[in-house]
């Protein structure tokens, strides 16, 4: 049984695609070890991370540097984050390029990880590769286009990236084929998502016969709504293409949703996806994340969960997954899906425990702009999900790190043998090596999270 369930805490699951109400009553614990992964002096924010499945002890995460004009900061751990390496990549002069921001990570069976960035020389997607664990990488990749927020994920014998290609905010992927730790093919001819195949803030996912799902929002100015979409490619990299898009969800959150947690960089519906290739009992589910506003421009922004079994051709009713009783917000959040077992986790920055009225969740007496990261996992399909637990030890604030990037568009979590890593960007200096000091500049953390 769990020990991290708050005591008599109602919350809604999806039995079936049913919404029905369920009590856990098991006490509470406390929030798991940190680990700061940067220490470093500067903001570090917009996080990825990856662990890899053929050496869980393996990590690698890394982060943005705003305050640079190029440059990700990155640590490498392969004792489970006791210790990391610590180096910047992507400074002037750096064969990958002098890099920007927007990077994520996909570590695939073979022991491969992939890694897609922007770069400040050109409108280049790029991608790179690393097979020593992510010592060093190595540019494989070089998509010609003006892009924007791409996302990469791998499945059994395949890599996929998707982009927002400007002009139009036509959304676009490619693929190649893996076949073995460094053995890969040539990426394929980027794929149109056709119409209504324009929008940004998207994700990436691969199935259990290499199909190809995207996922992407349609408005990306402003702070009205937005439709969420998700579009399939039935075969990947087959001859097939995507197909008509499905509109999934309304969110009321825009491309720039302006909330007191995130009051220069603001947020995005940030959708996210998973795709259990387990092999176990749902094996062939996806699930979709996204952020809800309720009502428009009330701040009180919550984490919603849908699913299909059915690539995508009709999805579950929404079920909200932050448990908490505030109009407070939960933003940017992060979904990861254990292979070796189909459990599913989703993580995000949360306010929560910020009512401006003093205590361990509010450093100012200003409500709702301190935020914690919280979390949940499902080990049954998403039929049930536990209470809402905290991951982070501290209380972080945005303004104090005094960065116009504030935590930035998004961050990531990666689930594999058991142990779910949440990133985050951290201000708290909760582990006391940050060496700006508490409340002042961001590092990267994580946590591993064992899902039992």
């Amino acid at each position: 049984m769990r020990g991290r369930f708050l005591a008599s805490t109602p919350f809604t699951i999806v039995l079936g695609f049913a919404v029905v109400l369920a009590t856990a009553t098991l006490a509470a614990a406390a929030p798991p070890a940190n680990l700061n992964v940067t220490a470093m002096p500067g903001n570090e924010a917009e996080d990825a991370i990856a662990v890899n499945p053929t050496n869980p002890s393996n990590v690698v995460a890394m982060s943005t540097l705003p305050d640079v004009v190029a440059g990700l900061a990155v640590g490498v751990s392969f004792n489970a984050g006791t210790t990391w390496t610590r180096r910047v990549i992507g400074a002037a002069g750096d064969p990958l390029g002098e890099i920007c921001c927007d990077q994520q990570l996909a570590w695939d069976r073979f022991g491969n990880l992939w890694m897609t960035y922007l770069v400040n020389t050109s409108g280049d997607v790029l991608v790179a590769l690393s097979t020593d664990g992510g010592s060093s990488f190595t540019r494989v990749g070089d998509i010609v286009t003006n892009g924007d927020q791409p996302s990469i994920a791998v499945g059994s014998n395949s890599v996929w990236v998707s982009y927002t290609r400007s002009p139009g905010k036509q959304i676009q992927a490619v693929g190649a084929p893996v076949t073995g730790l460094g053995q890969f093919g040539s990426f394929s001819t980027p794929e149109n998502v056709p119409s209504p195949g324009n929008g940004d803030y998207g994700d990436t996912a691969v199935g259990p016969a290499g199909q190809v799902m995207v996922t992407y929002q349609n408005a990306v100015n402003g702070q009205g709504g937005a439709d969420i979409y998700t579009a399939v490619d039935p075969d990947g990299l087959g001859p097939a293409g995507f197909g008509k898009p499905t509109v999934v969800a309304h969110s009321h959150v825009g491309g720039f949703d302006f909330i007191p947690a995130q009051p220069d960089r603001s947020i995005d519906a940030e959708a996210n996806l998973a795709w259990d290739r387990s092999g176990g009992a749902h094996n062939g589910r996806v699930y979709l994340i996204w952020t809800q506003e309720t009502p428009n421009e009330s701040d009180n922004t919550d984490i919603m969960l849908q699913r299909s079994d059915n690539n995508g051709a009709t999805w579950s009713p929404a079920l909200k997954l932050n448990d908490d009783h505030t109009v407070n917000s939960q933003y940017n959040p992060a979904i990861a899906l254990d292979q070796s077992s189909g459990d599913v986790a989703v993580s995000w920055y949360d306010t929560r425990n910020d009512l401006g009225a003093g205590g361990s969740g509010d450093t100012n007496g200003i409500p709702n702009d301190d935020f914690q990261i919280w979390a949940t996992d499902s080990t049954n399909g998403g039929t049930t999900f536990v209470a809402n637990f905290q991951v982070s030890q501290g209380t972080s604030n945005a303004v104090d790190a005094d960065s116009f990037f504030d935590t930035g568009d998004y961050t990531h979590a990666a689930f594999v043998s058991g142990a779910f890593w949440p990133a985050w960007s951290d201000n708290s200096n909760s582990t006391g090596d940050n060496p700006d000091g508490t409340l002042h500049q961001f590092d990267l953390y994580t946590a591993r999270v064992f899902i039992p």
